[in-house]
């Protein structure tokens, strides 16, 4: 008997009113996608397509207007949205930190919620920092302001593992970060996922990221999926907004093969 899916969306819409007397804007049109357990999806798609509407339907951030959205087999709407969003971890993209909170407030917050002793919040805050590695002793009771972009996203990371969820939602998480930034926190995110055996749906904008991180990969375009699957799968697809999405990430590559030759040969 194959797996439930983890998160499932099943034939999903959502509105948002235009403001002015102008027609309501279909931001998420029929859309049904599932997620299988320890899966890490990526969602790609311009601004506009859907993607964050999505994410945030998943944990009652805002509900859905048509379908039907299950987490671990419950229907998220008959569940409480404050207990959904706080065995979710959600990682926003500018780290989303209270800025009048340390490191460990802000990674504790949901653990002291939870009603969890303060030693046990305290260690968990010290495995956490190791874990996105960040020095304890010397980021523990740094506040926001004095941390790095990287930094900040480390600890969003940190905060969003806080209380042990299985799934975590990530908005753009490494969208504003300078390259090599990005990049080492990616690939440091990713062996977390499989490490911590989590199931994570990250929303890029960016193919070659998607591409690089994901099992597989959901693209969206003006509320509508168009395509899902792996890389492979996806480069089958007929969609002409799928192909140009995937020319990017190959023609970078054939351009840094001609730039970057290997061992030096012209």
């Amino acid at each position: 008997m194959p797996t439930p899916p983890l998160i499932a969306f099943a034939h999903v819409g959502k509105s948002f009113d235009g403001g002015r007397g102008a027609e309501r804007v279909l931001a998420v049109d029929d859309v049904s996608l599932e997620v299988a357990a320890g899966e890490f999806l990526a969602v790609v798609g311009g601004s506009g397509s859907g993607k964050t509407t999505l994410l945030r339907l998943a944990n009652r951030l805002i509900d859905a207007d048509l379908g039907h959205i299950t987490v671990e087999g419950c229907d998220v709407r008959a569940v409480d949205p404050v207990a959904l969003r706080r065995r979710i971890g959600y990682v926003f993209q500018s780290g989303g930190l209270f800025p009048h909170l340390s490191v460990a407030g802000n990674i504790g917050i949901t653990p002291k919620l939870l009603g969890l002793p303060a030693a046990e919040i305290s260690a968990r805050v010290d495995d956490l920092l190791e874990l996105v590695r960040l020095d304890r002793t010397l980021y523990r009771d740094r506040f926001p302001h004095e941390l790095s972009g990287g930094q900040r996203q480390r600890v969003g990371v940190a905060r969003a593992l806080a209380a042990k969820p299985k799934i975590v939602l990530m908005d753009e998480p490494f969208g504003a970060l300078d390259p090599l930034t990005r990049d080492a926190l990616g690939d440091d995110y990713r062996r977390l996922h499989d490490r911590l055996g989590l199931t994570t749906v990250m929303i890029t904008h960016d193919m070659t990221e998607a591409i690089l991180l994901a099992d597989r990969v959901a693209v969206m375009r003006a509320g509508r999926l168009l395509a899902q699957g792996t890389p492979t799968e996806l480069s089958r697809s007929g969609d002409a907004y799928v192909g140009e999405l995937l020319r990017t990430p190959r023609r970078q590559a054939e351009r840094l093969q001609v730039l970057l030759p290997r061992d030096g040969a012209a």
